[in-house]
């Protein structure tokens, strides 16, 4: 492998100007810099990227780990985050860690190794304490999904508050037999919105049935599943509230199917406000959530921290808003 000294050899120029080529720092003259080039390209030379960011102490490149990037929840978000850092002279890379443990290590092992200055989170299989062992060592910030973890700040909504008010809705359109579709994929967020489904029932004074709590995995065809799985219940519910949108889609287009109208015959609700929601028929009533904003927030705390300028928020909560459509309320 050929060294930044064999390349300064062949160029017949110093180190020192090389360097300053590769890094475009300092004056170079154009006939020296094309030498260096030419050299370079001849010699098939990469720079030793590890030391160069040892000795410069930063990389301006930003990591944001997603769980996959099938779920269109994030486009928004992850087009925030690359916003404010494009803005700050940062490059963001976009790494699916498909929720597995040992590749979201491997992706958070780039900070340990200088290749990348911090990350930003958007979902994490580690447990609270190993995440808060990495953030007592590099900059990392929780976006939309979190746990508590020391010294690892997050931007997210009151996901709670939000079904209840999703599921308040529908009970105020007279309806007592709602469903629910959630996930058992371990995200905080799908605990606090079923919690905040429990409580509007509770508020109601409607008992809470565990029958009508149907498992997806966030994607369309298990809210299809679902609704299978209520159509085949003695007595199904007049209303379904789903965790996610292409959940509340699957579901809709399956009750349609079976000749079910909607809202007529049965309510549907989502959660997160994606482009499509508008793209079905009806469209589909949901909770939007400020996914650009969180982005750009989480991006400007990671500044935060990365800079160390002032003391970080441990927490941000933003607004959301239920948007109401034609899937609860006939136009």
């Amino acid at each position: 492998m050929p060294t930044i000294q064999q390349v300064a050899k062949v160029a017949g120029v110093s180190v020192a100007t090389v360097s300053r080529v590769i890094n475009n720092s300092g004056r170079v003259v154009d006939k020296t810099r094309e030498k260096v080039e030419k050299a370079i390209a001849d010699l098939n030379y990469s720079p030793n990227m590890i030391g160069r960011n040892l000795r410069r102490k930063t990389t301006e490149v930003i990591l944001v780990l997603l769980p996959n990037i099938s779920n269109p929840f994030y486009a928004k978000t992850v087009s925030g985050i690359t916003s404010v850092a494009k803005k700050n002279g940062f490059t963001v890379m976009v790494c699916s860690t498909n929720s597995d443990k040992n590749l979201e290590l491997n992706f958070l092992n780039l900070l340990k190794y200088k290749l990348a200055d911090g990350a930003i989170l958007m979902s994490q299989e580690m447990t609270n304490d190993e995440l808060s062992k990495f953030g007592q060592s590099y900059s990392i910030v929780q976006c939309s999904e979190y746990v508590e973890a020391q010294g690892v700040p997050y931007v997210t909504i009151d996901n709670s508050s939000a079904a209840y008010d999703a599921v308040s809705h529908l009970i105020s359109l007279g309806h007592e037999r709602i469903g629910l579709i959630s996930s058992k994929g371990g995200y905080f967020s799908a605990a606090q919105r079923q919690e905040g489904y429990v409580k509007a029932l509770q508020n109601a004074k409607i008992k809470f049935d565990m029958s009508l709590v149907k498992f997806g995995d966030y994607g369309y065809r298990s809210g299809m599943a679902c609704a299978e799985q209520f159509l085949q219940m003695n007595t199904p519910p007049t209303a379904v509230f789903s965790i996610s949108d292409p959940m509340a889609i699957g579901a809709m287009k399956k009750f349609q199917k079976s000749g079910l109208r909607v809202p007529d015959d049965i309510a549907m609700v989502g959660f997160d406000n994606v482009s499509f929601s508008q793209m079905c028929e009806p469209e589909l009533t949901t909770i939007s959530q400020p996914t650009y904003k969180m982005g750009c927030k989480a991006m400007d705390i990671l500044l935060m921290k990365i800079e160390n300028k002032c003391k970080v928020p441990e927490k941000t909560i933003l607004n959301y808003n239920l948007i109401i459509r034609g899937s609860t309320v006939i136009n």
